[in-house]
């Protein structure tokens, strides 16, 4: 089915906010749990990464419904990192998505607690699937992949860097690190799942994860710069969060002409990887622009 981008995003969208608070509301849990766990799940968002893995799936022709499972994992364990990101220890943020904070609504205990049972219930959700394509050994790799993707080699250690950089004039080469591992891992992540639940090969797999570590990029220089250029009522959250933090960011490493012209570098970098693989490529690489040029 050919669709415009805006009709794709939508429609995705559409589908995992719909499907995100079943899993959840079936759980065997205490409702105070789950109340918060449903607060920061349904608070919105562009919901990019499950957007990533549906239009991998499809760029293979492949049915997206054989992705919902995994791109809800993803969308909690990224949920998880927003919740602990904003408690006072870590950002001390008072908005997310333009609403309160978890713990601002339900307190640091259960913001944790939250943040920690989407975290575990998200590996559960991708062992958990029952769909006749996918078999045992694709789960392993799904789940091996997700647990790298997420964990000391992956987004932990991005957000261990992150705050240690705080305060200090990091290098280029520093500042990647934290980007590559804190935000980018996980957007690879969305795309290599989708190729491993479509069946790619190993050559793929390999130019999937290169265009995921270039768009994972884009995607955080373009944060940095909305932190500077962007505005509060359409981002959600405070404008200048990043320079009230002393924290590096590509403007104030490279100054805001420089930030822009290595958003420019990095996006021409994961389309030359997206036209070396044989695949249907053209909402792959819509959405890299789409993530280049988004105002939130």
């Amino acid at each position: 089915m050919d669709l415009n981008l805006n009709e794709f995003l939508k429609r995705s969208k559409t589908m995992i906010d719909q499907q995100l608070p079943t899993y959840i509301s079936e759980l065997k849990a205490p409702p105070s749990l789950k109340e918060a766990m449903l607060y920061s799940i349904s608070a919105g968002g562009k919901r990019i990464r499950p957007v990533l893995l549906l239009a991998t799936l499809q760029a293979f022709n492949q049915d997206e419904k054989v992705g919902i499972d995994v791109a809800c994992a993803i969308e909690m364990l990224h949920t998880y990192s927003l919740i602990h990101d904003d408690l006072p220890a870590m950002d001390d943020d008072d908005l997310r998505r333009g609403m309160p904070t978890n713990h601002k609504v339900y307190g640091e205990a259960m913001a944790i607690l939250a943040g920690d049972a989407l975290l575990t219930y998200s590996f559960q959700l991708i062992s958990d699937m029952d769909v006749p394509s996918i078999t045992d050994q694709m789960k392993i790799k799904l789940i091996q992949e997700f647990a790298k993707a997420s964990g000391p080699e992956g987004m932990v250690g991005g957000q261990v860097a992150d705050f240690e950089g705080e305060k200090k004039r990091l290098s280029l080469q520093e500042l990647e690190y934290v980007h590559h591992h804190k935000t980018g891992d996980l957007l690879t992540y969305s795309v290599l799942a989708g190729a491993i639940l479509a069946g790619a090969n190993n050559i793929e797999l390999e130019k999937l994860r290169l265009f995921g570590k270039e768009l994972g990029l884009v995607f955080q220089i373009k944060d940095d710069i909305l932190d500077v250029e962007g505005d509060v009522s359409t981002i959600g959250k405070p404008i200048g969060s990043d320079s009230d933090r002393d924290k590096s960011t590509y403007p104030s490493l490279l100054s805001m002409d420089g930030a822009k012209s290595k958003l420019f570098e990095h996006t021409k970098r994961a389309k030359e990887y997206l036209y070396s693989i044989n695949l249907e490529n053209t909402l792959l690489m819509e959405i890299t622009d789409y993530i280049a040029e988004r105002d939130h």
